[in-house]
């Protein structure tokens, strides 16, 4: 076992996982000879050679189409959009052509190809470098979304992403690559060295697609949410003094409803929670299903903690962020009800 932080956990499977099969490639803007623009692609090149580990030109569109093409002929393309705001050029070629690829050709072609993107709030990125469009992705058919909260679960997701027959967009919280957040802004920086979960094995290993994680037993209420909001969860249970349990989903779809399930028919209570905008995100799926697979243990209507309906602000990133105030109010309201 070794300590790492995300983006070494993150470089530590491309490694693996290009050393282990010769199909495997990763590309991307500033993806090749500059190690990406936050190092998770760093010495690929010089270890992997041009062909391998490579730059792209500044087109999404043209980077998933090029994985598409590349994974048709046998190839699996791992590809970086440099910031999840910038993977809208490329939607229609993920939602047109990499989704179907398999559908379209009853099983001739398949679409291995993993579309790794940072995203997420709390480095001051304002409006343009913040986004968490994972809700965009989830209403795909054909796609899988994943998103890890730790640098062990990173790691075992984008091994198990690439192998995969099926395409992967993989969304990486970046204000986790170098340590772990509890949502207190003005809080000394914390590092993955003194977390548990930031021991990593060096070698091969994987997390099974589509199996969330119960990361604190509770009995009172069930938080469900992903990312970020994994520790932000965590760090408002323990203020607050709630026995929550907490879900961390690792993999948005499928997403592991039985576990879920299993948690609100014992706690009859739930939280679901996102940091992209409130309407129409992926917890409010999970609220849904959760009514309808749950509604006779629910003791209290389901509550939501998520971001607010506008652009990510730059000036007032903490009070966009859901932090956890806004949790505990959440737990309070669903306690109370």
């Amino acid at each position: 076992m070794a300590t790492m932080n995300m983006i070494q956990a993150l470089n530590s499977a491309l490694d693996v996982m290009m050393e282990r099969d010769g199909d495997v490639v990763s590309f991307g803007e500033d993806a090749g000879y500059f190690g990406g623009v936050f190092r998770v692609t760093a010495n690929l090149q010089k270890k992997y050679g041009l062909d391998r580990s490579f730059d792209a030109p500044i087109n999404e569109a043209a980077i998933v189409a090029m994985a598409i093409g590349m994974a048709a002929r046998g190839l699996k393309p791992v590809a970086e959009i440099q910031f999840a705001d910038y993977i809208f050029p490329g939607l229609d070629q993920i939602v047109s052509e990499l989704s179907r690829l398999r559908y379209r050709t009853a099983g001739t072609f398949t679409a291995p190809v993993v579309i790794r993107t940072p995203c997420g709030g709390g480095i001051r990125g304002g409006q343009t470098h913040s986004m968490s469009p994972e809700a965009f992705f989830t209403h795909i058919p054909g796609v899988q979304v994943m998103m890890p909260s730790n640098p062990y679960d990173a790691k075992g997701m984008l091994i198990s992403a690439i192998e995969s027959p099926d395409p992967v967009i993989f969304f990486e919280p970046k204000r986790l690559y170098n340590g772990p957040f509890d949502g207190h802004s003005g809080g000394a920086l914390s590092s993955w060295g003194k977390h548990p979960k930031g021991e990593v094995p060096e070698g091969h290993y994987t997390v099974p697609i589509g199996k969330a994680d119960v990361v604190r037993e509770g009995n009172a209420v069930t938080v469900v949410t992903y990312g970020t909001l994994v520790l932000v969860a965590q760090a408002a249970a323990e203020k607050a003094g709630v026995d929550a349990e907490i879900i961390d989903l690792r993999t948005l779809v499928p997403y592991d409803i039985e576990t879920i399930a299993r948690s609100v028919n014992k706690t009859g209570r739930c939280i679901v929670a996102q940091e992209a905008p409130r309407t129409s995100g992926f917890a409010a799926e999970l609220a849904a299903q959760i009514q309808e697979e749950c509604f006779y243990a629910l003791e209290a209507p389901i509550q939501r903690v998520t971001g607010w309906d506008t652009p990510y602000p730059h000036a007032h990133e903490w009070s966009y962020f859901p932090g956890p105030e806004r949790f505990i109010n959440a737990m309070n309201a669903v306690l109370e009800a």
